[in-house]
């Protein structure tokens, strides 16, 4: 093999493993099985078929004619290996980075750990719901209560919240290595979005490309973030970036190849709605897409539209069932998205009519490739600019502020208005900070490199209308309509880093594809005009150099700093603590949120609490209860003083570490500390 399909396959193998995985394991979580055994007895024959049809193909040009790299021959053969053994070395070196500085969130505070008790639940037991266990206190009672963030109460079960996705993911590590192979997953999943995103640059703008794209995102703090926890945007990018990949190989290939090829495709760019639900809102361009292929009665279209609804269904029917109160805590968002999904598929019908009409296929017969002609494709170019820089004055013309409509968004306020503090803000806690989404986006990739995505952007527009470079449509398409939303709206608690996940997902891995297809571009017209090619070399090196620079100055505050450590140990030697046939019952609130399902999960224990107002009298009657149903009660709580009045208070958790910092107004470069103590207190029998 050489190194160009070596390229063209190890970048779209990560997707097509997670599409094999979660095609064996939502199957088996819905019919309560997911258990080892089935699971890798079946993932193992379904990675292989998988695998054999999405590589099983010899792509005959990886980018399109000549155009790809410094070169003129942009073919498969003529990459060499330093390109292939770059990536390969740029994606190592990340993962081993990102091993050693990988993250302990299990004790729930945020989504990474809600995400691991969610997988450590999976991983222990292979069905949802979580049963309540109220026998374990004695019965029902009504200062008793069972939810905690992100684990609903619903009816007589707990419900995590999000989707399946992410945890079915993480689950295979759980069964591999415990608590740590679940963190672990992290820094190998951010190391295949790596790669992935290396693979599109080297089919879109060339393969000589790829380690100046793959080195750019990988030294990008939101990505050393994501992938440092376990975030759900991880297999969300491995799964749309390889479907994009995907889609570009099929353009090389014919017949049932093409189809299955496409279906792959769809497949993995629909499971995107499986590991995030508003993944729905990010392949609404590839249904018309889909659409497109089909009016032009190309049979692609059936098949990558086969699978991206297939993958899509897949998700919303998770959802519907076992996620349930989540999409319902969503309503309010996913209305207004479900909404525009049904206009989306109403007029890509419509689309598909019309382009099958007789006296429109004509038309598109006489007009040729070019949807626009004359100023249009120019005018296109000039509004490209326009948008960039009507977000770049957003914040002298607007101050996105939201009304607190529900608890969660109080406590929102509080939470800003306490960071807006710390860094002597004036105090608003209904600001989002919306308006600087552009001004983020600089933060993480820099200037030189938000420039460059804007002409690359800009060519590209002008490009498609004129009906050239038409593999960059669906990637286009999909960019621009994500990005556009994230920075109108991020949707997100805008802190950071933590609000950079939601660039990470699509918005950066989008703009730096741009950057790279605008240098490529440069590095071209430059050569026409007959410069000699170690100048035209030394100009690229350059340019990937200045733009270099202001990604490694912004992470490198965070490059080498490790936060959130030793939880695992911690835990573990608290559920050592805890006694075997031990009923917990949080009394205080932040403990509660906390660790009841780390107790659940992990300690394998009943665990509940008692709701606001509880007096000393109702939880004498619900360690009563406990007694009663012949186990030992155990009260916890974050302060001794707080257990004291029911026996001697015992401290079986004592952590002291580093977490992010939190900033709002630019970008982040210190941690805070972060203390948390366990205290309980074993009543004795009355």
């Amino acid at each position: 093999m050489n190194a160009g399909r070596l390229l063209v396959r190890v970048t779209v193998a990560p997707a097509l493993l997670v599409v094999a995985w979660l095609a064996v394991a939502l199957p088996l979580l819905m019919a309560g099985v997911f258990r080892p055994v089935p699971a890798i007895a079946l993932f193992v024959p379904a990675a292989a078929v998988t695998l054999w049809l999405g590589l099983r193909s010899r792509p005959r040009d990886l980018p399109p004619g000549p155009r790809g790299g410094l070169n003129a021959s942009g073919g498969v053969d003529a990459v060499p290996w330093w390109t292939t053994g770059s990536v390969l070395a740029i994606t190592a070196a990340f993962l081993v980075l990102q091993v050693v500085m990988c993250a302990e969130q299990i004790v729930v505070r945020r989504d990474p750990a809600s995400y691991v008790q969610f997988a450590v639940w999976l991983t222990e037991h292979g069905s949802l719901p979580i049963p309540q266990a109220r026998e374990a206190f004695g019965g029902a009672d009504g200062v008793l209560r069972f939810a905690s963030p992100a684990f609903y109460q619903d009816g007589g079960a707990i419900v995590p919240q999000f989707m399946a996705g992410m945890p079915l993911v993480l689950a295979l590590g759980g069964w591999l290595g415990g608590t740590h192979g679940i963190l672990l997953m992290a820094p190998l999943l951010g190391a295949c979005g790596v790669l992935a995103f290396a693979g599109l640059v080297a089919r879109l703008a060339g393969p000589r490309w790829a380690p100046a794209g793959a080195l750019l995102l990988a030294l990008t703090l939101p990505m050393l973030y994501v992938s440092r926890s376990t975030f759900s945007e991880l297999p969300a990018i491995i799964l749309l970036l390889g479907g994009l990949s995907l889609m570009y190989d099929v353009r090389r290939e014919e017949g049932r190849r093409a189809g299955l090829k496409a279906f792959l495709a769809g497949a993995a760019l629909g499971l995107i709605v499986l590991v995030r639900i508003d993944g729905l809102r990010d392949i609404l361009p590839v249904l018309a897409f889909a659409g497109l292929l089909i009016g032009l009665r190309r049979g692609t279209g059936y098949w990558l539209a086969g699978g991206l609804l297939l993958g899509a269904g897949a998700g919303l029917a998770e959802g519907l069932t076992l996620s349930r109160p989540y999409l319902a805590y969503l309503g309010s968002s996913l209305r207004p998205l479900a909404a525009i999904s049904a206009a989306v598929f109403a007029a890509t019908a419509a689309m598909v009519v019309l382009l099958r009409w007789d006296r429109t296929g004509a038309w598109l017969r006489r007009t040729g490739p070019a949807v626009a002609r004359g100023r249009l494709p120019g005018a296109a170019a000039v509004l490209t600019v326009l948008v960039m820089a009507g977000f770049a004055v957003r914040p002298l013309v607007q101050t996105v502020r939201r009304v607190p409509a529900t608890k969660d968004d109080e406590l929102n306020v509080r939470f800003i208005e306490l960071v807006q503090g710390v860094h002597r803000l004036p105090l608003d806690g209904t600001r989002q900070y919306s308006e600087l989404s552009l001004y983020w986006v600089i933060w993480y990739i820099g200037l030189p490199a938000l420039l460059f995505a804007t002409l690359g952007a800009a060519v590209l527009a002008r490009r498609l209308l004129r009906g050239r470079s038409p593999e960059w449509l669906l990637p286009y398409a999909v960019i621009v309509w994500t990005t556009a939303q994230v920075l109108i709206r991020p949707g997100i608690t805008p802190d950071h880093p933590w609000a950079s996940r939601r660039l990470i997902g699509l918005v950066i891995p989008g703009l730096l594809l741009f950057t790279m297809f605008a240098s490529a571009w440069a590095a071209r017209r430059v050569r026409r005009l007959g410069y000699g090619p170690g100048l035209v070399r030394g100009g690229a090196v350059a340019g990937v150099a200045l733009m270099l620079v202001p990604i490694v100055l912004t992470s490198s505050g965070l490059l080498m700093t490790r936060t959130e450590q030793h939880e695992v140990g911690a835990v573990e030697e608290m559920c050592d603590e805890l006694p075997a046939r031990g009923s917990v019952v949080a009394i205080e609130q932040s403990t509660a949120d906390r660790f009841l399902q780390v107790v659940r999960g992990m300690c394998g224990l009943p665990a509940a609490r008692t709701a606001g107002g509880t007096t000393s009298a109702d939880v004498k009657r619900v360690v009563a209860g406990v007694f009663a149903a012949g186990r030992r009660p155990v009260l916890m709580a974050a302060k001794p003083e707080q257990v004291a009045p029911y026996g001697t208070p015992h401290r079986v958790l004592s952590v002291r570490t580093r977490q992010d910092g939190r900033t709002l107004t630019g970008p982040p470069g210190a941690t805070w500390g972060l203390f948390m103590e366990v205290w309980i207190a074993e009543p004795a029998a009355s």
